[in-house]
């Protein structure tokens, strides 16, 4: 590896306002070099990447130093900076879906970007754009050319994404959480897709994640950021083995494993939850097709697979929100809609589930309003009650969800789906949004109040090491069947199936070693 260093950043301060943002920090990124930039959510990571690109609102304050190359950045007028981005700089965001134009082709978006840097024709640049897509993995990119961003599948998008990245070979690709937003099998998918452009290309990328899991497979060196600061600077494996700050080590510690749990009991109780039989029919298309799906009280099943496998739409049948095309579904030996009070169900994105102008004393207490149980000085004690349960302080009553971290916010979803006290808790992908350690503390409240009042749970998550942490039983979904189904222990350590195999073999752990291992003996993509 080249130790010509692509970007140099000294003294990096950002502020807005009074608010200090990043507090004077260091690091570089060499040629042909991965560096993962980690750390929870208000660290500083996106702050940092966007300075460089000057891309930070007019209020924020920056100084210091951030160079490409010889090329000062910080400071540079927007001429200069516009020479830079997409062209020496380029940058591939979280979600795919909004990083693209539904109006435009892909082709004619990747064609746009060479032309705003390259003497190039229309047909030039649209002979590029098939190269790039080629180069991207992008099956049959001469026909591919001409799809909009729905005609293409999550990981096709963040494929096209890339593409747009490469599209005037940067020196330096800033990569802001490029897989979080994506199954695991599609992740493993793209992370093999940034390596391989690395070692081709020898281009330098700059990793912006809270997935230590993407970090040990793909970095070459790791800097860690808490509040601003850079607490530690280490080579990926040195990092892992020998954490030197104990945030380091805490960040690590909150790690959801595979097989670090050991076999959960299955509770024998009556059933809260029987989906017999279950089709779900659009049209033409089956989504869902022939479930059998059985919890019992006190217990919690887990519900995986990719998307489009039927997870969502089970759980929105067992909710009673879509009635089944055929099959049935039965909720306490009763149908679904009727059994609603006593169905609680948590949201995948805490800011979105929760309304913005209400306080979070309504937000919680909504369903004792609209089930008109409580009322009055009786209603603020329960939901004062309800946030203490979720170890929220009853000061957060008169808050807005606006003034609270995306922990907090999941908190509140939380309170307010166990505000009618119910039998049945559906959680729809509920920590998937949430950083590593906000989402262990999730997690540990959800295991701790669902062992104390003894709900029972169905548990949607594409993220293995997460189910395994609080499931007694896992069902996979593959195309809207379900493939394999047993106890958490033996579906997601010695798995039957053979696409359960390859699900578990695509999770990358949060060891650079044993990854690197995995990597080498890996096995076929799933099909």
């Amino acid at each position: 590896m080249s130790t010509t260093d692509v970007l140099t950043v000294e003294g990096l301060r950002i502020s807005f306002g009074a608010v200090q943002a990043v507090r004077g920090i260091d690091f570089t990124v060499g040629e042909g070099e991965i560096l993962a930039l980690v750390g929870e959510s208000g660290s500083g990571k996106s702050v940092t990447a966007r300075a460089v690109l000057g891309l930070l609102p007019g209020k924020a304050s920056v100084s210091g130093s951030a160079r490409l190359g010889d090329q000062e950045l910080v400071g540079a007028d927007e001429e200069g900076l516009r020479q830079v981005r997409g062209r020496q700089v380029a940058m591939v965001f979280q979600e795919p879906a909004t990083a693209l134009n539904p109006v435009h082709t892909v082709g004619w978006q990747i064609a746009a970007v060479l032309r705003a840097h390259q003497p190039l024709s229309k047909a030039q640049a649209l002979k590029e754009a098939v190269r790039l897509l080629d180069l991207v993995g992008i099956p049959d990119p001469g026909t591919r050319v001409g799809y909009y961003p729905h005609q293409l599948s999550g990981g096709q998008k963040q494929r096209v994404v890339i593409a747009l990245a490469l599209a005037n070979s940067p020196r330096l690709i800033i990569a802001d959480e490029p897989t979080t937003a994506l199954d695991v099998t599609v992740q493993a998918e793209i992370l093999d897709l940034l390596r391989d452009l690395r070692d081709r290309l020898g281009t330098a990328i700059l990793l912006i994640t809270h997935n230590m899991g993407v970090v040990a497979d793909l970095a070459d060196r790791v800097a860690v950021m808490h509040q601003g600061t850079l607490v530690e600077q280490a080579p990926v494996e040195d990092l892992f083995a020998r954490p030197t700050r104990a945030y380091t080590r805490e960040l690590l510690a909150a790690v959801p494993r595979l097989g670090h749990r050991a076999p959960a009991a299955v509770p024998a109780a009556e059933l809260a939850l029987e989906l017999n039989q279950v089709v779900v029919r659009y049209k033409d298309f089956v989504a869902v097709d022939g479930v059998d799906l059985r919890v019992g009280q006190g217990e919690v099943v887990g519900l995986v697979g990719e998307s489009g496998s039927g997870k969502s739409t089970l759980g929105k049948v067992a909710a009673g929100l879509l009635r089944p095309s055929s099959g049935t579904a039965t909720v306490l030996g009763g149908d679904p809609a009727t059994a609603r009070r006593h169905i609680g169900f948590v949201f995948q994105d805490p800011g979105g589930s929760l309304n913005p102008r209400m306080s979070i004393e309504d937000c919680v207490g909504e369903p004792l309003r609209v089930h008109k149980v409580a009322r009055g000085a009786d209603y603020r004690a329960r939901v004062a009650a309800l946030l203490e349960s979720v170890r929220l302080p009853a000061a957060y009553a008169g808050r807005r969800p606006r003034e609270l971290s995306g922990g907090q916010r999941q908190r509140v979803g939380i309170a307010r789906a166990l505000a009618l006290g119910p039998s049945l808790l559906i959680a729809d992908e509920p920590t998937s949004a949430l950083d590593v350690s906000v989402q262990a503390t999730v997690l540990e409240l959800l295991t701790g109040l669902q062992r104390e009042l003894g709900f029972a749970c169905l548990f949607i998550s594409h993220d293995l090491a997460v189910v395994d942490s609080l499931a007694h039983r896992v069902s996979v979904l593959h195309r809207g069947r379900v493939v394999e189904e047993g106890p958490h222990h033996e579906v997601l350590r010695t798995p039957a199936a053979d696409y359960t195999r390859r699900l578990v073999a695509a999770v990358p752990v949060p060891d650079p070693v044993e990854q690197r291992v995995r990597r080498e003996g890996q096995v076929a993509p799933v099909g």
